[in-house]
Protein backbone atom coordinates (compact mmCIF):
# COMPACT_ATOMS: atom_id res chain seq x y z
CA UNK A 1 0.00 0.00 0.00
CA UNK A 2 1.41 3.35 -1.03
CA UNK A 3 1.13 6.12 1.51
CA UNK A 4 2.13 9.73 1.29
CA UNK A 5 1.72 10.42 5.01
CA UNK A 6 4.72 10.49 7.31
CA UNK A 7 4.57 7.36 9.50
CA UNK A 8 7.43 8.58 11.72
CA UNK A 9 6.82 10.44 14.98
CA UNK A 10 9.63 12.74 16.14
CA UNK A 11 9.76 13.01 19.93
CA UNK A 12 12.84 15.19 20.35
CA UNK A 13 15.62 16.58 18.17
CA UNK A 14 19.18 17.71 18.87
CA UNK A 15 21.91 19.15 16.64
CA UNK A 16 25.21 17.57 17.73
CA UNK A 17 27.18 19.00 14.77
CA UNK A 18 26.94 22.05 12.51
CA UNK A 19 29.40 23.70 10.09
CA UNK A 20 29.33 25.83 6.91
CA UNK A 21 28.32 22.89 4.70
CA UNK A 22 26.28 20.45 6.78
CA UNK A 23 24.21 20.11 9.95
CA UNK A 24 23.58 16.79 11.67
CA UNK A 25 20.23 16.36 13.42
CA UNK A 26 19.58 13.42 15.68
CA UNK A 27 15.90 12.62 16.25
CA UNK A 28 14.44 10.48 19.01
CA UNK A 29 11.61 8.77 17.13
CA UNK A 30 8.79 6.31 17.12
CA UNK A 31 9.29 4.37 13.90
CA UNK A 32 6.52 3.21 11.52
CA UNK A 33 6.19 -0.08 13.45
CA UNK A 34 5.70 1.72 16.78
CA UNK A 35 9.19 1.11 18.19
CA UNK A 36 11.37 3.76 19.76
CA UNK A 37 14.72 4.61 18.24
CA UNK A 38 17.01 7.27 16.82
CA UNK A 39 17.27 8.65 13.32
CA UNK A 40 20.13 10.86 12.18
CA UNK A 41 19.80 13.17 9.19
CA UNK A 42 22.56 15.10 7.48
CA UNK A 43 21.17 18.43 6.23
CA UNK A 44 23.12 19.96 3.37
CA UNK A 45 23.41 23.73 3.11
CA UNK A 46 24.07 23.61 -0.64
CA UNK A 47 22.47 22.05 -3.67
CA UNK A 48 24.68 19.48 -5.44
CA UNK A 49 25.45 20.78 -8.92
CA UNK A 50 26.80 18.73 -11.82
CA UNK A 51 27.61 19.55 -15.43
CA UNK A 52 27.95 17.24 -18.42
CA UNK A 53 30.10 19.26 -20.80
CA UNK A 54 29.64 17.66 -24.21
CA UNK A 55 31.34 19.03 -27.32
CA UNK A 56 30.25 18.76 -30.96
CA UNK A 57 32.03 15.39 -31.39
CA UNK A 58 30.32 14.01 -28.24
CA UNK A 59 33.46 14.20 -26.14
CA UNK A 60 32.84 14.63 -22.43
CA UNK A 61 35.02 16.43 -19.91
CA UNK A 62 35.83 14.58 -16.68
CA UNK A 63 37.52 15.93 -13.60
CA UNK A 64 39.67 13.69 -11.44
CA UNK A 65 40.50 14.36 -7.83
CA UNK A 66 41.28 12.61 -4.59
CA UNK A 67 38.16 12.41 -2.39
CA UNK A 68 39.05 12.33 1.29
CA UNK A 69 35.61 11.03 2.35
CA UNK A 70 36.11 7.77 0.42
CA UNK A 71 39.93 7.74 0.62
CA UNK A 72 40.19 7.26 -3.15
CA UNK A 73 40.80 9.04 -6.45
CA UNK A 74 37.58 9.70 -8.36
CA UNK A 75 36.75 10.59 -11.98
CA UNK A 76 33.59 12.72 -12.12
CA UNK A 77 31.70 15.21 -14.17
CA UNK A 78 32.48 18.80 -13.11
CA UNK A 79 30.50 19.28 -9.91
CA UNK A 80 30.23 21.16 -6.67
CA UNK A 81 27.74 22.98 -4.51
CA UNK A 82 25.44 25.89 -5.07
CA UNK A 83 23.83 27.94 -2.33
CA UNK A 84 20.22 27.04 -1.58
CA UNK A 85 17.90 29.76 -2.82
CA UNK A 86 20.30 30.82 -5.59
CA UNK A 87 19.71 30.04 -9.27
CA UNK A 88 21.38 26.62 -9.73
CA UNK A 89 22.26 27.44 -13.33
CA UNK A 90 24.53 30.25 -12.13
CA UNK A 91 26.24 27.78 -9.78
CA UNK A 92 26.62 25.28 -12.65
CA UNK A 93 28.26 27.91 -14.85
CA UNK A 94 30.65 28.81 -12.01
CA UNK A 95 31.56 25.16 -11.34
CA UNK A 96 32.21 24.43 -15.01
CA UNK A 97 34.50 27.45 -15.36
CA UNK A 98 36.32 26.81 -12.07
CA UNK A 99 37.04 23.15 -12.75
CA UNK A 100 37.57 23.07 -16.52
CA UNK A 101 37.97 26.62 -17.83
CA UNK A 102 34.95 25.98 -20.07
CA UNK A 103 31.96 28.20 -20.73
CA UNK A 104 28.90 27.10 -22.65
CA UNK A 105 26.26 28.85 -24.74
CA UNK A 106 23.63 26.11 -24.33
CA UNK A 107 22.37 24.77 -20.99
CA UNK A 108 19.70 22.15 -20.32
CA UNK A 109 18.72 20.60 -16.96
CA UNK A 110 18.75 16.81 -17.37
CA UNK A 111 18.72 15.25 -13.88
CA UNK A 112 17.01 16.17 -10.60
CA UNK A 113 17.79 13.77 -7.77
CA UNK A 114 18.27 13.10 -4.07
CA UNK A 115 21.76 11.72 -3.51
CA UNK A 116 21.28 9.59 -0.39
CA UNK A 117 17.73 10.05 0.86
CA UNK A 118 17.91 7.47 3.64
CA UNK A 119 20.33 9.61 5.66
CA UNK A 120 20.45 13.06 4.06
CA UNK A 121 18.31 15.70 2.44
CA UNK A 122 20.93 16.47 -0.22
CA UNK A 123 19.35 17.26 -3.56
CA UNK A 124 21.15 17.63 -6.84
CA UNK A 125 20.69 18.91 -10.34
CA UNK A 126 22.76 18.16 -13.43
CA UNK A 127 22.92 20.31 -16.55
CA UNK A 128 23.97 19.42 -20.05
CA UNK A 129 26.32 22.13 -21.34
CA UNK A 130 26.87 22.40 -25.12
CA UNK A 131 28.49 24.86 -27.53
CA UNK A 132 31.63 25.03 -25.43
CA UNK A 133 34.45 27.57 -25.39
CA UNK A 134 37.79 26.89 -23.68
CA UNK A 135 39.29 29.38 -21.25
CA UNK A 136 41.40 29.14 -18.08
CA UNK A 137 40.32 26.97 -15.15
CA UNK A 138 39.97 28.67 -11.76
CA UNK A 139 40.08 25.85 -9.18
CA UNK A 140 39.48 26.52 -5.50
CA UNK A 141 42.49 26.27 -3.19
CA UNK A 142 41.13 22.99 -1.76
CA UNK A 143 41.08 21.33 -5.20
CA UNK A 144 43.89 19.48 -6.95
CA UNK A 145 42.15 18.64 -10.22
CA UNK A 146 43.02 16.61 -13.29
CA UNK A 147 41.04 17.20 -16.46
CA UNK A 148 40.49 14.86 -19.38
CA UNK A 149 38.40 15.04 -22.51
CA UNK A 150 37.33 11.62 -23.78
CA UNK A 151 34.66 10.23 -26.12
CA UNK A 152 31.35 9.96 -24.29
CA UNK A 153 31.16 6.20 -24.90
CA UNK A 154 34.49 5.79 -23.11
CA UNK A 155 33.03 7.54 -20.06
CA UNK A 156 29.94 5.34 -20.35
CA UNK A 157 32.23 2.28 -20.35
CA UNK A 158 34.06 3.64 -17.29
CA UNK A 159 30.70 3.87 -15.52
CA UNK A 160 29.76 0.32 -16.56
CA UNK A 161 33.09 -0.97 -15.26
CA UNK A 162 32.75 0.86 -11.91
CA UNK A 163 35.67 3.16 -12.68
CA UNK A 164 33.24 6.05 -12.15
CA UNK A 165 31.37 5.63 -8.87
CA UNK A 166 30.22 9.16 -8.01
CA UNK A 167 26.40 9.13 -7.84
CA UNK A 168 25.80 12.45 -9.61
CA UNK A 169 28.19 11.43 -12.41
CA UNK A 170 26.62 7.99 -12.80
CA UNK A 171 23.10 9.41 -13.02
CA UNK A 172 24.22 12.03 -15.54
CA UNK A 173 26.11 9.59 -17.76
CA UNK A 174 23.19 7.16 -17.77
CA UNK A 175 20.79 9.99 -18.62
CA UNK A 176 22.96 11.17 -21.53
CA UNK A 177 23.18 7.60 -22.86
CA UNK A 178 19.40 7.30 -22.65
CA UNK A 179 18.98 10.62 -24.44
CA UNK A 180 21.28 9.34 -27.20
CA UNK A 181 19.35 6.09 -27.54
CA UNK A 182 16.04 7.97 -27.70
CA UNK A 183 17.34 10.35 -30.37
CA UNK A 184 17.27 13.42 -28.11
CA UNK A 185 20.97 14.14 -28.70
Amino acid sequence: METQQNPWQILESTVPYDNRWIRLTEHQVINPSGGRGIYGIVHFKNLAIGVVALDEENNIYLVGQYRLAIDAFSWEIPEGGGPLGKDPLESAKRELLEETGLTARSWQPIVHMHLSNSVSDEAGIVYLARDLQQGEAEPEETEQLFLKKIPFMEAYQMAKEHRITDSLSLAAIQKIRLMMLEGEL
